[in-house]
């Protein structure tokens, strides 16, 4: 058995260096209570650009200019070494970290942004770095797209663990990518909420026979910097949840163990058990007993994608 942590917490919004502080405590925190696996939702670093549901396209040009900038500022750049703090402390407390941020390119353009879930192992090593493959409508004016080479499962002391974000979870075909390579830690940071996203985490882990452990957004009119642009306009309800969280767990087979954490903030644990997976698929193995390798086969470029070719 393991024990997992999922960090139901605000960021310090659009301040990168203070929300990785903040970050920091947390991990702390969860470390303190048993914890082994932490994570943390979709772009919790420098949190969710939330107000790309709400401007109106090519109508706050001046508003949306002036938020891309401070969100740009305040990305992490992996190339740049800025994501050493989480390694660090996921090293030090001996953990698995997962954790959202919003990642700068530091290879060609150095500008364009990725929503990218990292994966940290004990020895403060990034394990995996997946970039969402496919931004949900608005985001496409915020986020490049990731490729293949980032959908994988890797081992971790708690059990094979993948991660897709938000939306890229109503992909089939990437969940049958994550599902062919054993995934037992099937994990979902995300802004979605509500019963209808949580009855696709059940789903899954009925599909897949694997632990599903969705961490959301949770965020507040109050979490708003005093000097955030247009505040008034865009968020004009003072005690308004701009986004409920709804963090939870869900056992091999689809039975919710813990959560689901609606308009709260602090941290949700659960205990996960490896070995339940394998138990689980006896009756139904998508990716082996259930499958029909001679009717359907699915091919994935795992190459990584440029937009510019050097010669």
């Amino acid at each position: 058995m393991s024990k997992v942590a999922l960090v139901q917490e605000s960021p310090i919004l659009l301040d990168r260096d203070k929300t990785i502080a903040k970050a920091i405590n947390l991990i702390e925190e969860a470390v303190e209570n048993g914890a082994e696996l932490v994570i943390f939702p979709e772009a919790y670093i420098a949190g969710y650009p939330a107000w790309i549901w709400r401007l109106r396209p090519g109508g706050d040009w001046g508003t949306s200019e002036s938020l891309h900038e401070r969100l740009l500022n305040s990305a992490i750049c992996i190339d740049e070494g800025e994501l050493a703090p989480l390694c660090h402390a996921a090293q030090t407390h001996q953990i698995t970290l997962v954790c959202g941020i919003n990642e700068r390119d530091g290879q060609l353009s150095r500008a364009t942004l990725y929503n990218t879930v990292v994966t940290i192992g004990p020895d403060g090593e990034v394990l995996n770095r997946h970039r969402k493959l496919m931004p949900t409508n608005p985001e496409r004016m915020v986020w490049g797209f990731g490729d293949g080479s980032t959908l994988k499962v890797v081992e971790t002391n708690a059990g094979r663990l993948s991660t897709l974000l938000c939306w890229e979870n109503y992909m089939p075909l990437a969940r049958y990518a994550l599902y062919s390579q054993g995934v037992e830690l099937y994990v979902a940071p995300t802004y979605d909420s509500g019963d209808d996203w949580l009855g696709t985490m059940q789903h899954i882990a009925r599909e897949g026979r694997c632990w599903v452990i969705c961490c959301g957004v949770a965020l507040e009119h109050s979490d708003l910097p005093d000097d955030f642009p247009d505040k008034e306009s865009l968020y004009p309800d003072p005690t308004e949840w701009i986004n409920p969280g709804d963090s939870l767990v869900v056992a091999p087979g689809g039975k919710v163990v813990a959560g689901p954490m609606r308009r709260e903030k602090g941290i949700l644990y659960a205990e996960v058990d490896k070995h339940a997976v394998a138990i689980s698929k006896r009756a139904l193995d998508v990716a082996g007993h259930y499958s029909r390798p001679d009717v359907f086969s699915l091919h994935v470029n795992t190459q990584v994608q440029s937009s510019v070719k050097f010669k």
